[in-house]
């Protein structure tokens, strides 16, 4: 029987965790979602899609896309309960770039999907590529927003979940006062 508490889901999971974390944004948090987690689950996974499409209504969109690492899997999810076609963008040199012979036509409408936004600098980034490219950018969507809204876009912008997670710049960080590891599991750290 489907689950429609996506915070459930989510816990159930173990895709939200507690510690001491340095975000893809750079900044730092006692919180992290790695919704990984909950991506290695396919039921689960479309379950959280399927509620979020409900959310974002009637839209017409012809393309999803992901920002790598953390919106491939949901943005190909995404592509899959509505029936479009996916692709993703990634950094090279650092800057986000459609790689891998991905392109966009003139007036394509796409809707852009992140896992989690603190920021929204990656999926922005994104959304710029894709109007450079004379796409139409219907919109964002995502799993969770852990800025408790206070992310800003210059398109409309709909998670499915909405949380206020405390973050700090990490020079007035608690947690490293405090002495705590720091663990770094965003993509933009790896090595």
């Amino acid at each position: 029987m489907p689950n429609n508490d996506p915070m459930e889901i989510l816990k159930s999971t173990s895709a939200i965790t507690t510690g001491h974390f340095k975000l893809s944004s750079g900044l730092h948090s006692g919180t992290y979602i790695q919704c990984a987690k909950v991506f290695q689950f396919p039921e689960k996974s479309r379950e959280l899609c399927e509620l979020l499409k409900e959310k974002l209504g009637k839209i017409n969109v012809q393309t999803i896309i992901g920002p790598a690492a953390g919106g491939i899997i949901f943005a190909y999810e995404m592509s899959r309960v509505f029936g479009v076609r996916n692709i993703f963008a990634e950094r090279k040199d650092g800057k986000m770039t459609f790689r891998r012979g991905f392109s966009l036509e003139k007036g394509e409408r796409v809707l852009l999907c992140e896992d989690v936004v603190t920021t929204g600098g990656s999926v922005s980034e994104v959304g710029e590529v894709a109007e450079s490219l004379g796409a139409n950018v219907i919109g964002i969507c995502s799993l969770v927003d852990r800025s408790g809204g206070k992310a800003s876009f210059p398109w409309k912008f709909i998670p499915l979940i909405s949380m206020e997670v405390k973050t700090y710049n990490p020079d007035e960080c608690p947690l490293c006062k405090d002495g705590v590891p720091v663990n770094s599991p965003g993509s933009r750290f790896t090595k």
